[in-house]
């Protein structure tokens, strides 16, 4: 065979191939296209594949959540989570799709929906208002900066979670999920159910798929309260694991932005993109060498085997008896797993931090409010929190409904970082959650982690500005979720996502609300 003969019969092949490749990719998408796609309980990845497979388009993937947020949360059951959504969210989506048919090896979170807290400043077509009348018009020049980091994933920002309104630090006695802008979010499992607080939209819109995965912000239980309310995983990272600029405050030693997914898997592909050294945040700077390039290296199952879990049942006196028994039945699962628990296993410090008042989070509210609030822009009517009081007094029949003790004991004070006392008491505060607490527990009995039910153990943890991770545990004969939570030392986020991925993959409690 000649040369010539050759070259023409290898591009024949050649072409053939292309031609038989081509009519395979058409049809698969043709099959694809034809089952059609349940957007309920769709994880990252099954969305991904769908993505892939041609099945969708991030643009119908918006406008599917979109959809759904008109059905549930502005009518039906009226949930309430979504505060505000983007405008531009099926433009951007568009965009996802074109680049994605240019550039098909895209992230995990590229095109992919999620709903942000509306404590964190989101720059263009949106406000960031805290939940608060006084911030309604207040947009934000920048993104905050795991916000960024979203957008550098490729993710779509749908829309702001309502919240308890400035992270439920306003006053004393205000509902889990209301504020004076949104109103009170509901729990779509049943709006007799405490929804959690203070991120309570996210964690809501998350249980009730109305985004794929969402951000809250913890001070004290803010991210783990809600998620275990609502049946979904919540991980509260270590203070310094994920930036706080551009996050309206309450105590910078105890703030922290995290994840809320209805998987240990997307949450933790959620965390992955939220980190890195923000030079706004010396915290993230000092951190960097305790932060994983890759969360997602943990998820492996069967790591409850010859783990060592404690718990200390005087946490367990504040849950009802129902779901007391619930947390039973998982520990008798974790020990069939192979788990050691250590029961009991005694934090020393718990009565003496129960008993004591600190002012760390109220002196550091004063401080770190008035510097945020200084720098919005002037069309925004309060730049510090006593001009905040002062609107809120002018405006009281929607913006007083629970009053605001808090912002009035902040006003009366110096938000001088240097006071003795407030030094003394940040330094009691690491003293006992740290030293004499959970430390203390967890290398005496060689532990991996501490076991809570629900949002039990949040304060300490937040105090020594420690991880912690809750997913679902089951449900009580109404219905109402119960989450199970691991709190660890300082930079222990791959050993308790092990842990936690092994008893989600174990038990896979976690079931969507009826949403009628």
């Amino acid at each position: 065979m000649s040369k010539k003969r050759k070259f023409a019969f290898a591009a024949a092949l050649t072409g053939a191939a292309a031609a038989a490749l081509t009519a395979g990719m058409y049809i698969r998408q043709e099959a694809a296209k034809r089952k059609p796609f349940e957007i309920e309980e769709m994880t990252i990845s099954g969305i991904q594949k769908a993505l892939k497979l041609g099945q969708i388009t991030s643009k119908d993937l918006v406008q599917m959540y979109l959809d759904r947020i008109e059905q549930f949360d502005k009518n039906g059951p009226k949930l309430n989570a979504v505060l505000e959504l983007n405008p531009d969210a099926l433009h951007e989506a568009e965009s996802c799709d074109v680049r994605r048919s240019v550039t098909p090896d895209v992230g995990p979170l590229f095109g992919i929906p999620v709903i942000v807290k509306d404590n964190i400043n989101t720059s263009g077509n949106m406000h960031t208002t805290a939940g608060s009348i006084a911030l309604a018009n207040h947009k934000s020049v920048e993104d905050a900066f795991v916000v960024k980091k979203l957008k550098q994933a490729g993710a779509i920002i749908i829309g702001k979670a309502n919240l308890t309104e400035f992270a439920n630090f306003m006053t004393e006695g205000m509902p889990n999920g209301y504020s004076s802008l949104g109103g009170q979010v509901l729990n779509p499992y049943g709006a007799s159910f405490d929804v959690g607080g203070s991120s309570s939209g996210t964690a809501a819109a998350v249980a009730a798929n109305l985004a794929t995965v969402g951000i809250g912000t913890e001070t004290s239980g803010s991210i783990i309260c809600p998620a275990a309310y609502n049946s979904v995983v919540g991980i509260k990272p270590t203070v310094g694991v994920a930036s706080r600029s551009g996050i309206v405050p309450i105590a910078h030693s105890q703030d922290t932005a995290g994840p809320i997914a209805r998987t240990v898997q997307d949450a933790v592909i959620l965390l992955n993109a939220m980190t890195g050294m923000d030079e706004d945040d010396e915290e993230t700077i000092w951190s960097q060498g305790d932060v994983e390039k890759d969360y997602t290296i943990y998820l492996k199952r069967g790591e409850l085997k010859n783990a060592r879990l404690g718990i200390d049942r005087r946490y367990l006196d504040s849950v009802s008896d129902e779901k007391a028994t619930i947390i039973n039945q998982a520990l008798d699962l974790m020990r069939d797993k192979g788990a050691v628990i250590v029961d009991p296993a005694i934090i020393p410090s718990t009565d003496t931090l129960e008993e004591r008042e600190s002012s760390v989070m109220i002196q550091e509210f004063s401080y770190d409010l008035n510097q945020y609030l200084e720098k919005l822009p002037n069309e925004v009517p309060v730049h510090s929190i006593s001009e905040l009081i002062d609107f809120n007094k002018e405006h009281p029949d929607k913006a007083l409904k629970y009053g605001q003790t808090r912002l009035e004991k902040a006003e009366k004070l110096s938000g001088d970082l240097g006071n003795r006392q407030y030094l003394a008491d940040r330094a009691e505060d690491l003293r006992l959650s740290r030293k004499e607490g959970i430390d203390a527990v967890m290398k005496s009995r060689k532990l991996d982690a501490l076991i809570f039910a629900d949002y039990q153990g949040s304060d300490i943890a937040a105090k020594a500005g420690y991880p912690s991770i809750t997913i679902p545990a089951g449900y009580t004969r109404d219905g109402e979720p119960i989450g199970i939570t691991f709190v660890g030392l300082a930079f222990s986020e791959p050993r308790l996502i092990a842990l936690a991925y092994s008893f989600e993959q174990a038990t896979q409690h976690r079931k969507k609300p009826e949403l009628l």
